[in-house]
């Protein structure tokens, strides 16, 4: 159980930190409290694994016509959805979510990669081990 446990608090504790960063670095999002602050950050991670795929499922025509660039809208929208369910919150408009959700992907991807590089299931094997070959 704590196999599966340990890769959650990490990803959740790294959005924490990007929410928190962004909250610093972006003037139109703020947290009331810290508890604010980590029940977004548990509500944004379980929107991004529920609400996120079902919209980009819903939008793959204008995905597709506008090359992925529409993902872009759906992470500010998700982001603002966030904003509207946690008391605390605040997101004052359409392009503080986009710019700050871009800032935290790229913050969480940089994170990620040193904290969760590490580990065996977030590795990704680039060659065979020696005396296998790939078929």
């Amino acid at each position: 159980m704590l196999a599966n446990l340990t890769p959650f608090l990490l990803h959740w504790a790294i959005t924490a930190f990007a929410l928190w960063v962004a909250s610093h670095v972006f003037k139109g999002l703020r947290f009331g409290s810290t508890g604010a602050l980590v029940v977004a950050a548990l509500l944004l991670g379980l929107a991004n694994a529920v609400v996120r795929p079902l919209l980009v499922l819903l939008t793959l025509p204008l995905t597709l016509i506008t090359f992925g660039l529409f993902l872009l809208v759906i992470n500010a929208l998700v982001l603002m959805l966030v904003a509207k369910l946690v008391n605390g919150f605040h997101l004052d408009g359409f392009w503080t979510a986009f710019w700050a959700s871009i800032f935290m992907a790229l913050l969480s991807l940089v994170l990620g990669a040193f904290v969760l590089g590490g580990t065996p299931e977030f590795t990704i094997q680039t060659d065979p081990a020696p005396g296998q070959l790939w078929l």
